[in-house]
């Protein structure tokens, strides 16, 4: 009798630990797929509503619509430097026509327009308030004088040349002879510095004349903004560098933009302003939102993940395979993350633009950009609940690691074109004058832009270079073309081919998909010696599959 008691005891105990293992298994089974489902699968399966989904949405109208209102005004910012720096051109530069010509904005070449030139430019700063049409006028220091126009001459310490002897004797050094004067004085620099202003061309490096002016840019009135304040620091260099008789003349413009000391303004800018800053804090709270649920569903997956691979080594002693580990830790989350980071400072950054205690515009406007331009790439895993749709970032995905090697070898081919382009083209072509423009001008024609103008710039004052040219530009051309950018094609047709091929025959399953779809014959790792069990073949195995209407979809 006891005898038999016993063994009902261990039965039912074996009985109990049996159950307890299967309902462990279903349970991990069902909240697996529930953590698949698309949003609106949740909904119909528990009535959960698509909170974080919604949060996206509404974080896509809110970025973009203040990075809209953020771009027209910085539209003004950029205009208004724009236009400024073309008047100051007009006001101080003589004979200058408006268009700037390879990077300078005059060139002289007699010793009388030189003096022209820098009589002129004086001239000009001293007449500033009766000339510019514009809210320019002088800077002040602390004390409230007048900061002074600098004039500096650059000379070779010792200089001597006779080109018809072919002699010269020239001592490299360069010395500096410095002159400022204030504005109100103007009338009695000419007399005063008339020694100043007897220029030795044969040692004469360059004249640089610089000064600060201020102004308001009043135009963002228009659109309810506080203007801004901005200083420019002005540098006139008369560049006699190669002594070759052209004498180039630019003008440069650093501008910064403060906020203005004392202001007053009617009407509805300011109020306007508050509207945008309380915009600003709502969009920061929805990025923060954002933050915290992608943040969740992240900890939840790793927890998942977790619990899958213990049951994966307890029940049928494997690893979970790299593609499968892929599912859980999902990118797009971490892209969502990073943006609302980006959004949050970029928002931060505006707000104290728009209260003027900053005036970055260019950094804010990278943040904003950046952020904007990763949210509407998100929008693509939502697209991805869709069989057809998915067919872009499973293409993608596929093609990405065979396009990235592909890229690093023919870039290889690529640098080494760029650099004999620019030593050897360089001084005969405008683009292959630098290393940058030579890559842009290859990257031009590698798509096929702009070939003849290419063919027909090139200076034919050396044959021999002409000669090059020609077999450096066709060799490049049959190569990249027809060649490299083939393949490129044809890696990534290949890759769509295999997708659509797996899409009309089913794709492998993976062991996730498996114990999703409740099979039960997930093959038992073989006895080794070994720990780890290694799988031969991670890509056929861990392939990520599309599955029915009826399916789980599954997207990393």
């Amino acid at each position: 009798m006891e005898l038999l008691v016993r063994y009902l005891d261990r039965s039912n105990s074996v009985s109990s630990d049996s159950t307890q293992d299967v309902i462990k298994e279903e349970n991990l089974r069902d909240d697996l797929r529930y953590y698949f489902m698309s949003p609106c699968e949740k909904y119909r399966a528990r009535r959960h509503k698509p909170w974080k989904m919604g949060v996206q949405i509404l974080k896509i109208v809110m970025i973009t619509t203040q990075l809209i209102l953020f771009g027209l005004n910085n539209q003004l910012v950029v205009s208004y430097k724009e236009e400024t720096t073309m008047a100051l051109k007009h006001l101080f530069l003589k004979g200058y026509s408006g268009v700037d010509e390879d990077d300078y904005c005059v060139a002289v070449y007699t010793q009388r327009a030189v003096y022209d030139g820098l009589f002129y430019a004086l001239d000009q700063y001293s007449q500033l308030g009766r000339l510019s049409v514009g809210p320019i006028a002088y800077t002040e220091d602390e004390d409230g004088r007048l900061l002074p126009l600098v004039v500096c001459k650059e000379y070779y310490k010792k200089g001597s040349a006779d080109p018809s002897d072919r002699a010269y004797d020239i001592d490299a050094q360069i010395e500096t002879v410095c002159m400022s004067q204030d504005p109100r004085t103007a009338t009695l620099w000419r007399t005063h510095n008339s020694s100043f202003f007897e220029l030795d061309f044969y040692r004469l490096v360059g004249i640089k004349m610089s000064f600060q002016l201020k102004g308001i840019n009043l135009q963002t009135v228009r659109s309810r903004e506080l203007p801004d304040c901005y200083a420019f620091f002005v540098t006139i260099t008369f560049d006699n560098q190669c002594h070759s008789g052209k004498v180039k003349i630019f003008l440069h413009i650093d501008a910064e933009s403060s906020a203005c000391k004392d202001w007053r303004i009617s009407g509805t800018a300011e109020k306007n302003t508050h509207y945008l800053l309380v915009f600003d804090g709502f969009v920061i709270l929805v990025c923060l939102t954002s933050a915290v649920l992608c943040s969740r569903s992240i900890v939840l997956a790793v927890r998942l993940l977790q619990r899958f691979s213990r049951f994966l080594h307890e029940n049928y002693n494997r690893k979970v395979c790299e593609d499968d580990q892929r599912e859980f830790l999902n990118g797009w989350y971490l892209l969502v993350i990073v943006s609302d980071l980006l959004a949050i400072i970029g928002s931060i950054l505006k707000m104290e633009i728009q209260a003027k205690s900053l005036t970055s515009y260019d950094v804010c406007s990278i943040f904003l950009g950046t952020s904007t331009l990763m949210v509407w790439v998100g929008v693509i895993r939502y697209l991805g609940y869709f069989q057809k749709y998915n067919v872009l970032i499973l293409t993608m995905k596929a093609a990405f690691p065979k396009v990235l090697r592909f890229c690093c070898c023919a870039g290889m081919i690529y640098l080494g074109y760029t650099f004999c382009g620019w030593i050897v083209l360089g001084p005969y072509h405008e683009k292959f004058e630098g290393l940058s423009r030579v890559a842009e001008c290859l990257f031009s024609l590698l798509n096929g832009d702009d070939m003849f103008t290419t063919f027909a710039q090139l200076k034919d004052t050396n044959t021999l270079v002409w000669l090059f040219s020609r077999a450096y530009l066709y060799s490049f051309i049959s190569l990249f073309i027809y060649m490299v950018l083939s393949l490129f094609i044809a890696l990534i047709t290949d890759a769509y081919e295999t997708i659509k091929n797996y899409q009309k025959n089913g794709f492998p399953l993976t062991d996730l998909q498996k114990f999703l779809k409740e099979h039960k014959d997930l093959p038992a790792a073989e006895e080794t010696g070994q720990t780890d069990v290694h799988i031969s073949d991670t890509m056929m195995c861990c392939f990520q599959r599309i599955p029915a209407s009826d399916d789980i979809i599954l997207i990393s």
